[in-house]
This record gives C-alpha cells, sequence and structure tokens, in this order.
C-alpha cells in the first residue's frame, strides 16, 4: 500500500476538507475510507433523499438529560446513539455539545447541559464513553467559549485567563482526560481576538499539549475562512466541502515554505487516526421500541419536582383538566441542526389517557399564534373549575429556542400567562408543567399547587410527564442551571449578547449559582434544587481525608437513608468554600456529585470523590493550577442554596498567596477592574466601516452593492426554506454571514482571493479598478452591477447550507 509520504501534494491538501457536506474524502490507495458524519447531540440527524432526515429516535434534549445528574444514563444514551450511527450508516456522532450555560437567553442553552462545569464534564464524559464504547467516534462541542448565537459567526468573546480555565475550558479538560473523545469540533466565534480555528494556543498549546488529545479537530461547518492559519493552530478537518476554495493557497503555502509538509502530514495522519478508532455496529434497522423506552426512562430522570403541595402525585381517579396545546401537540426539541426526525411522539394527553386517571382536555392557547384567545382561556378556565385538578402545559413556542438567535427576553408569550392566571384562579389545586429549553418567567410559580419543570424531554417527554404525574415513576431530576425570577438576577446580562461583534465576559466566574449563593440572591428555583415523593436523611457525612497535601484529592463518605415509603432517587452534591484567604473566589462552588437510587427504607453508605484540581485555582502568573494553603468548607447540600452539613478540611503545602490579579472584584462592573482582571487594556469592538473581511452582510446592506446582495441571498432564502422555524434561523445567519466566510459558505463560488476586492468595492472603488479586478480575479468580463447579480445569486443558493 503507499505511504501517506508518496502521496501526491493536491491529495494530500484534498483529504483535510470534506468531500461533501456530511463525508470526508477517501484516498484508497492508502486505506482512507469515507468517514459519515451526523449532527447526534440527542438524536441523530441524517438526510435522505427528499431533503428531510431519516427517523431516528430523539432523546431527551441536553437541558433534560444534564437534569438527570447521571452518569450512567447518560452513559447509556450515548451507547443507544452509537446503536442507531450503526444502524444508519454513521462513523462520527457531533456531540456531546457542553458549553457553559452562560446566560438564560442563550438560544442554543437546549443543547448543552449546566452552567457547572464539573456536570457538564462529568456528563458529557459518561455520553463520549457510551458513544465510543460502541465502535462510533464522538466528537465534542463547541471548543470554545460558545456562549451565545448572536453574532456567532464572529462574535470575539472577550474572557480573561482565570475565567477561561475555571469555567469555560474546565469541563472540556474533564473529558478530554476522562473520556478520550476521538474528535473535537472548534467553534465559529472568536476568543479574545483570535478565532477559535485559528487559535493555536486553545488548539496545540492547551488541547493537545497541556490536555494530550491526540484525536482529530474539525471545524464547525463553515467556520473555516483562513485554511492556512488553521492548520498552522493545529485543526485538521475542514467541514463540510468548501469544493477546495482553501486548497490553493495552501499549497502556496507549502511552496513559499510557511506552512511545512510536515504539519499537513500529521493532520492526515490524525485522519487516519480517526478512521482506525471506529468500528461501528452495522445492523439493519433501529432498535425503535427498545430506544423508545429508554427516552422515556431518560425524561423521567431529568424532570425536576420544583414544587409540591402534596398535590403530586395524582390520586387514582381524579377528575383531571389537561390544559395547553402542547399536551396534545408536545414541545420535545428545540430548532436548528439538532433537529430530530422522531421514530414516534407520545404527547401527555395520549400517555394520561392511558392511566388510572379522568381526563378531560382544552387546548387554552394556539401554539401558532402569539395573541391571547379569549374563549380558548375561558373554556379551560371552565373546565378548570369543574375538575379535581388542573395539570396546565406551557412553555415558550419551539422557534424561540433554536440555533442562530438568542432569545430577547424571559417571558413567556402572553396567551400562556393568561391562561395559567385564568386557571389558578378557577381552581387553586394547579398543576403547572413548563417545557423549555431555558429558564423562563413564572411570576405566578408561588400560586400553584406544584410546578413541574420538563425541560425537552425528546419523542417520549409526554409519556415520562404521564408516568410521573401519576407516580409510576419519579421526578428524578434536579436542576443543573440556576432557574432566576428574571434577568436582574443574572450577573452576565448587563454585557450580553455584547456590542456589535464583541461581547466582555465582565461577570467573570459569577456564573448562575455562584453568583446567587455569593451575593445573596435567592433565585426562583437554585442550581441542584428538586423534589422527590420520597424523603432522604443524609447521616454520619465524614471526610476520609481531613488533612490533606496539595495536590492530592479528597472524598466524601455520607450514609444516605430513604426513609420514605417509596423507592425514589438523590443527588448528592459537594460544595467547597475557600476559606484560606490566599484568593478571591464565589462563596461555593461544586466539586463532585454522585446519584443514588434506593427502595424505601434502604440505606447506603455513598462516597463522593473530588479530584485535586477541583480546590485549585487558575493562576496567572504560573498559567496554571495552584491549590492554597489554610482551610477549606466542604459543604454537603441538596442544592446550591440548601446545605445540609459542613465538614472542615485542612490542605498543606499549598500556595500561601496569589497574583495581585487573582483579588479583582468577582464581577468586574467597571473598567478599570475588567482590565485589571485581563492584564491589559480592554479591546473595543471595531467601528462598522470602513468594511473589513470581518463585515457582515447585514453591516453591509446599506451600500448600493450591499444592498443588491443581501438582497439576493434574502430572495433565494424565501424560495428554498419552508420551515418557519429554520427561515428564522436562516435570516439570522445571512445578517451576520462575515464577508470573510464567503469562499467557504459558498463551496468556492466566491473565490478566496476575492473577498478583498468586494471589501475594495464596498468601500468605495473606482468601477475601472472594480472591473479589472473582477476580471482577473473571477473571470468576469461584466461590470459591478452584473457581477454583483451573478455572483450574489449564486452564492444565495448555497445559504441553506451554513451551520451545524
Amino acid at each position: 500500500m503507499t505511504e501517506l509520504t508518496d502521496l501526491p501534494q493536491y491529495l494530500l491538501i484534498r483529504l483535510l476538507s470534506g468531500a461533501d457536506d456530511w463525508r470526508t474524502v477517501a484516498a484508497g490507495e492508502v486505506g482512507v475510507r469515507s468517514l459519515h458524519l451526523s449532527d447526534g447531540p440527542h438524536g441523530l440527524r441524517v438526510p435522505d433523499v427528499k431533503g428531510g432526515s431519516l427517523p431516528a429516535t430523539c432523546f431527551p434534549t441536553a437541558v433534560t438529560l444534564g437534569a438527570s445528574w447521571d452518569r450512567e444514563l447518560a452513559e447509556e444514551v450515548g451507547g443507544a446513539l452509537a446503536v442507531e450511527a450503526g444502524a444508519l450508516g454513521v462513523d462520527v456522532v457531533l456531540g456531546p455539545g457542553m458549553n457553559i450555560k452562560r446566560h438564560p437567553l442563550g438560544g442554543r442553552n437546549f443543547e448543552y447541559l449546566s452552567e457547572d462545569p464539573v456536570v457538564s464534564g462529568e456528563l458529557a464524559a459518561a455520553m463520549v464513553r457510551g458513544i465510543q464504547g460502541r465502535g462510533v467516534a464522538a466528537c465534542v462541542k463547541h471548543f470554545a467559549v460558545n456562549n451565545q448565537e448572536t453574532m456567532r459567526l464572529c462574535v470575539d468573546a472577550v474572557v480573561d485567563e482565570r475565567t477561561l480555565h475555571e469555567i469555560y475550558l474546565a469541563a472540556f479538560e474533564t473529558v478530554m482526560r476522562t473520556a478520550r473523545p476521538a474528535a473535537v469540533m472548534a467553534s465559529y466565534n472568536e476568543i479574545n481576538g483570535t478565532a477559535a480555528t485559528t487559535n493555536r494556543s486553545l488548539i496545540t498549546e492547551v488541547l493537545r499539549g497541556r490536555w494530550g488529545f491526540d484525536g482529530l479537530v474539525m471545524s464547525d461547518w463553515g467556520a473555516v475562512w483562513d485554511r492556512v492559519a488553521a492548520l498552522e493552530a493545529g485543526l485538521d478537518l475542514e467541514m463540510p466541502s468548501s469544493a477546495g476554495a482553501f486548497d490553493r493557497s495552501v499549497a502556496a503555502a507549502l511552496d513559499s515554505g510557511r506552512l511545512g509538509l510536515d504539519a499537513v502530514l500529521t493532520s492526515v495522519s490524525r485522519l487516519v487516526g480517526l478512521q482506525n478508532r471506529i468500528s461501528p455496529p452495522r445492523i439493519d434497522r433501529i432498535p425503535a421500541d427498545e430506544h423508545d423506552a429508554l427516552a422515556r426512562r431518560a425524561a423521567t430522570a431529568g424532570t425536576v419536582l420544583a414544587a409540591n403541595d402534596g398535590i403530586l402525585p395524582l390520586a387514582a381517579g381524579s377528575k383531571v383538566a389537561v390544559i395547553g396545546a402542547f399536551a396534545a401537540r408536545p414541545r420535545y426539541q428545540g430548532s436548528g441542526s439538532s433537529q430530530v426526525n422522531p421514530t414516534r411522539v407520545t404527547g401527555l394527553l395520549e400517555a394520561l389517557g392511558a392511566k388510572d386517571v379522568e381526563v378531560g382536555y382544552a387546548r387554552g392557547y394556539d401554539p401558532d399564534e402569539q395573541r391571547t384567545d379569549a374563549v380558548l382561556v375561558a373554556e379551560a378556565a371552565e373546565l378548570a373549575a369543574a375538575s379535581d385538578v388542573a395539570v396546565v402545559v406551557t412553555g415558550p413556542p419551539e422557534e424561540l429556542e433554536s440555533e442562530g438567535y438568542d432569545r430577547t427576553g424571559m417571558d413567556l408569550p402572553a396567551q400562556h400567562d393568561a391562561l395559567v392566571r385564568a386557571v389558578l384562579a378557577a381552581n387553586p389545586r394547579t398543576v403547572i408543567v413548563v417545557c423549555s429549553g431555558s429558564p423562563v418567567a413564572l411570576p405566578w410559580a408561588d400560586r400553584a399547587a406544584a410546578v413541574v419543570l420538563a425541560g425537552l424531554g425528546g419523542q417520549a417527554g409526554g409519556g415520562a410527564l404521564a408516568d410521573v404525574l401519576v407516580g409510576d415513576a419519579e421526578p428524578g431530576g434536579r436542576l443543573a442551571e440556576t432557574w432566576p425570577h428574571d434577568l436582574s438576577e443574572v450577573a452576565s446580562d448587563p454585557w450580553f449578547p455584547g456590542t456589535g461583534a464583541m461581547v466582555q465576559y465582565r461577570e467573570g466566574p459569577a456564573i448562575g449559582y455562584r453568583h446567587t449563593a455569593t451575593n445573596g440572591v435567592e433565585p426562583a428555583f437554585c442550581f441542584g434544587h428538586g423534589l422527590s415523593y420520597t424523603r432522604f436523611d443524609w447521616r454520619d457525612a465524614v471526610l476520609t481525608e481531613p488533612w490533606i497535601v496539595a495536590g492530592d484529592g479528597l472524598s466524601v463518605d455520607v450514609e444516605v437513608a430513604n426513609v420514605g415509603d417509596r423507592a425514589g432517587s438523590d443527588v448528592v452534591q459537594v460544595y467547597l468554600s475557600d476559606r484560606t484567604g490566599v484568593v478571591s473566589r464565589p462563596r461555593r462552588w461544586l466539586a463532585g456529585f454522585a446519584k443514588v437510587r434506593l427502595e424505601a427504607g434502604q440505606s447506603r453508605r455513598v462516597q463522593v470523590a473530588v479530584g485535586a484540581r477541583e480546590l485549585g485555582f487558575w493562576d496567572v502568573e504560573k498559567h496554571d493550577w495552584v491549590v492554597p494553603s489554610g482551610h477549606f468548607d466542604v459543604e454537603l447540600g441538596r442544592s446550591a442554596h440548601d446545605i445540609v452539613a459542613t465538614l472542615d478540611l485542612v490542605v498543606s503545602e499549598g500556595a500561601d498567596h496569589a497574583p495581585e490579579r487573582a483579588w479583582t472584584p468577582l464581577i468586574a462592573e467597571d473598567d478599570e477592574a475588567f482590565a485589571a482582571r485581563l492584564g491589559h487594556e480592554i479591546p473595543r469592538p471595531a467601528a462598522t466601516t470602513p468594511f473589513t473581511a470581518r463585515s457582515t452582510l447585514g453591516q453591509v446592506r446599506h451600500t448600493p452593492l450591499g444592498g443588491l446582495l443581501h438582497a439576493a441571498a434574502m430572495r433565494r432564502l424565501a424560495a428554498g426554506v419552508r420551515d418557519p422555524r429554520f427561515r428564522r434561523m436562516m435570516e439570522h445567519t445571512v445578517d451576520e454571514l462575515p464577508l470573510r466566510n464567503l469562499p467557504s459558505m459558498t463551496k468556492g463560488l466566491v473565490p478566496l482571493e476575492s473577498v478583498s476586492l468586494i471589501v475594495d468595492v464596498l468601500n468605495g472603488a473606482p468601477d475601472e479598478i472594480l472591473r479589472r479586478s473582477f476580471g482577473g480575479a473571477l473571470g468576469l468580463g461584466r461590470g459591478v452591477v452584473d457581477a454583483g447579480r451573478g455572483l450574489w445569486g449564486e452564492l444565495s443558493s448555497r445559504i441553506g447550507r451554513l451551520g451545524r
């Protein structure tokens, strides 16, 4: 067989870009086969010949799976994804998604596990083990600091070094060190002025060097705009195919000596290494029944009972008013590239009708309309008044939670609020079920008899809800994110989603419960909170190592007893609080957890391990983790605001001082404090004009040529996208598409060499120079308007492929 070093240069280069939207290039002469990739954070999305996708199990989205706090379950779901990958011919699953939920309005929050890096890292690692344990490759995403959808293709996340490592990289580090994923996906955004795809510091120095990652790094779909710089940074594979748009630039860099052939060969060898790790279980069909049952079990495990006056579980024979269109037409996933074509869908109304209760139904609202329908509300209130119990199913419509754009507020649609208030007035014995991928405002929650936070439970979520409501299954979830009353309780809100194409992370580590616990904020529902249908006592908590040397881990041992009358599960959460005085830190942070299941009357000693890194802080002078000497409180909590026991830990031989920058306030509200934390002057958002390659189509649309180009893209989009959910995503994508990404997004229709010329034109280059330049670079012998129409009319036909 031919060696890699014997392959012609053009083929080596070609191997490092996709063959099409979902496959890599094959080279039979060296035994390289084409690999099939698929979206798959909570279910596979494999395109079919009709423009849709093949049926696959839609498991609970990450918001619900994260609330399970269940490593074993996450691994089981990962294994099921791998089995379906085998049935559908997929080699690489693009997931799990594991970015930190910085702000409740993040449009893609439903695809991510938690606001906390310990929960995110542990559950993502379990999913990776499940996927790869069946011979399929996992690709964790999106690396890194990808915490919003607004301007996602070019936004610069300005974050200090300590916060970067302690909050936004920590979960990725856990996965790399404990699960060894086969691949990592680099995100669209920039981090401190450098794009993720060209960020050598993150890809080569941190990911590969510090963490020892030996797999393949690929781009998010269309994220590459400088493939030479990407290869220099350590990014191996550009996806999807750009039809060779960058091949000439890579070849020229090799010829000039800017790029060494070793860099290309190394990346090709990583692609071969990925192939060698894959042996999918090729089976004839998806085990649909088995996986639907798993999806139902996973949804119950992640369902959070946030409040309950004893009305739940529903008594047998109860007359139940089921209210809300989502009960019949369930909200079970978000919109965007992770949208799954489910093998089946079970709604609450259908599933509850099969239980031992008498069910009546009122629609309550039109899920496709925003206006309040007084007739529907009145009908619902009348039914509620005539029933023993009312169950109202509410939540934001699917188009509000999507890839491509962020939400604009926490409020539910006005018609939902009006409905809930009317039903509560008609019958105080009302259970509110919230189906949402992220926190929403619940101003009437304290008036409800019970509040159930179901997340987005996947195709079997309706059945899971029915099981929980009648008590056939327990609500096993604990919140993996803080639910604030409103945005005033969110530390990052003043700086979200940023200005122009820049967002400043001035809140530092004050994310979610780290902020609320430190600053005495009582949220609507706190991180880690969740009630059960049984009762648990925690007894005799001890530290197995009450005195340790810096660099050692520890473990907490506690007896958990189910003192109720039915089986159930509990989550032992271990938090740390630093009393050393060496460094400023949040009041407490999660360091470890364990989920335990017990029968009625059963008890068990539970041990929670805490790694040495959890005690440490990131030292910005040593650029490494450092553990301070002194006393720590080790706190056992049912949530971040409900501490059951506190134990004293002493650490010796650690640091007795910290860099001055480590003592800046957690929230850098003024410029001086943020500059001190950054260690340099605060960068300023780039001016809108003059235009640059980083300018977006939305920014240039007010110019004659820019308006023509933007309009052409939008017209083509309107004809090509019928689903209103995808249409809105695509409209935002067109508006926020940087000029520099045109070569990759248009599959070479806009040559790399022409981007600078387009910028010149937009900045007012004379027509004669324009004609001459376009003629040389594009092979076009016509004027600017004709060139623009032809070029951008074709471009718009490619826009729909943007983003995965």
